[in-house]
């Protein structure tokens, strides 16, 4: 089976993860265990001097880019809009969605590229200290018709949000394109500050909106079950994530609950980003909903097995020998 090219866009942010062998960086830095904390260039750069010689493991991340890894490595052909600075870590961000497969469009500031710096402490606990750098001066007149020709599906981060000159340049592109359009909506904060602005955009160019229980709620103000026909009504497919309980799609008068598939839970840092992965493989096959959301929970259901949003080639491998039982 072709899939349809995947095309996405959001805050190219080098995932750094530091094991720590205890909590000093953390006190040193005030930094609150378990928070995710923005910082600044001379704090991002005092923190990478104090972890110097420590064992790191280097990930082009942010929200989307975890998607596009995973739709990548599921097989569909990807493409990640973003900005990056002009420096090393720029290159090896670029090099990063290479090698995976996926074609960089980045643009170059004269600002450092982004980092979130994950402090791992000996219990496991993620603190993180992220500097967003050049990821966040992507701007509307960096963007143009040609990023967004030969796809068929734009995914729109919704940290993205918080711009929303950008967000609507962005969407408005990608449909007169021809593109369905997929959003997620980031975190429950990011839609109480644009509530009005996502009802919007997602009323005039989203086909897919993806949301967890508190960003469904801060929507709608509603439960889940109710929440997801509610968002349905904006837009063609609506996909409400309910953790441990699985998940719920709505089309219309299509109403899908999804169950989860098991996995012991390590991390759950990157369960939706893989999520999104994997729902929109599916998509882009043509396939129903329910199968959609089935090889949204496959793909879910390992990352959490691990630390961190990405997946050795031993576990994709199983990923898809589990995803060609579905299709």
């Amino acid at each position: 089976m072709n899939s349809k090219s995947i095309i996405g866009i959001g805050n190219a942010l080098m995932d750094i993860v530091v094991k720590l062998s205890d909590e000093t960086i953390l006190e040193k830095n005030k930094l609150p265990k378990g928070s995710m904390t923005l910082v600044d260039s001379a704090t991002s750069a005092s923190l990478s001097r104090q972890t110097e010689g420590m064992e790191k493991i280097l990930a082009a991340g942010g929200s989307v880019a975890n998607t596009i890894d995973g739709l990548a490595h599921l097989g569909a052909p990807t493409s990640f809009i973003g900005k990056v600075g002009n420096d090393e870590l720029g290159r090896i961000y670029s090099e990063g969605l290479k090698n995976i497969g996926a074609k960089p469009q980045l643009f170059k500031s004269f600002s450092p590229t982004g980092v979130a710096m994950a402090l791992v402490t000996p219990d496991s606990e993620r603190t993180f200290g992220t500097y967003l750098g050049a990821a966040v001066e992507m701007s509307p007149n960096d963007l143009s018709p040609t990023l967004f020709e030969g796809y068929n599906i734009a995914y729109i981060e919704g940290y993205l949000v918080q711009n929303h000159d950008l967000v609507r340049e962005a969407a408005r592109l990608a449909k007169n394109a021809g593109l369905s359009i997929a959003l997620d909506l980031a975190s429950y904060n990011v839609v109480e500050e644009n509530l009005d602005f996502l009802k919007e955009i997602a009323s005039e160019y989203v086909d897919i909106i993806f949301a967890n229980e508190e960003e469904s709620k801060a929507f709608t103000g509603k439960n889940p079950s109710e929440s997801v026909k509610e968002l349905s009504k904006l837009c063609h497919i609506a996909v409400v994530k309910t953790g441990a309980q699985g998940s719920l799609i709505c089309s219309g008068k299509e109403f899908i609950e999804i169950g989860v598939t098991g996995s012991s839970c390590v991390d759950t840092t990157g369960a939706g980003d893989l999520y999104a992965a994997g729902f929109l493989y599916g998509y882009s096959l043509g396939l129903p909903l329910e199968k959609c959301g089935k090889i949204a929970s496959v793909v879910a259901g390992k990352v959490i097995s691990v630390y961190g949003a990405r997946m050795n080639e031993t576990m994709w491998e199983q990923i898809k020998a589990e995803v060609s039982k579905i299709l």
